[in-house]
């Protein structure tokens, strides 16, 4: 995470306007999906990622910054999903075999077509997500 990813960098107008075009219709899907699911409004991080929430994230050296604690970024490959905690819970794992084709990294779910993942799931996931990291700080 780069002290350089601030939050309010653009609108979320201007993010949405510099979406490729056949990635339009899946981000306004993904920003109603996210802004019921966590009851937050959006928030551009950078960019390109659209964030709902925030929590302090420490790093080992000490210093700390703020980061969404759920979001997404609708990239011209791929759709990137931000599950802060990751993918250890059994509760996620279990859920993401229901999900639909996707592909993991450490904390991000990749989705090349979102008509290709269950929405239902993929809200479940995100709510999860948002539960671990309610657990982990306590102060959100």
């Amino acid at each position: 995470m780069s002290l350089k990813t601030q939050a309010n960098q653009i609108t979320l107008v201007e993010c949405l306007h510099n979406v490729e075009a056949k990635r339009e219709d899946e981000a306004k899907t993904l920003l109603a999906l996210f802004t019921k699911v966590t009851n937050e409004q959006a928030v551009v991080w950078g960019k390109d990622i659209i964030g709902f929430g925030h929590y302090t994230y420490k790093h080992n050296s000490g210093s700390s910054e703020k980061w969404p604690l759920t979001g997404f970024s609708p990239r011209k490959t791929k759709l990137c999903i931000y599950i802060m905690p990751g993918f250890e819970d059994e509760t996620i794992k279990t859920l993401l075999d229901q999900l639909g084709k996707h592909s993991l990294g450490k904390s991000c779910l990749y989705i090349t077509n979102l008509a290709k993942v269950d929405l239902t799931i993929l809200a479940q996931i995100i709510t999860r997500s948002l539960n671990i990291m309610q657990q982990r700080y306590p102060q959100l």
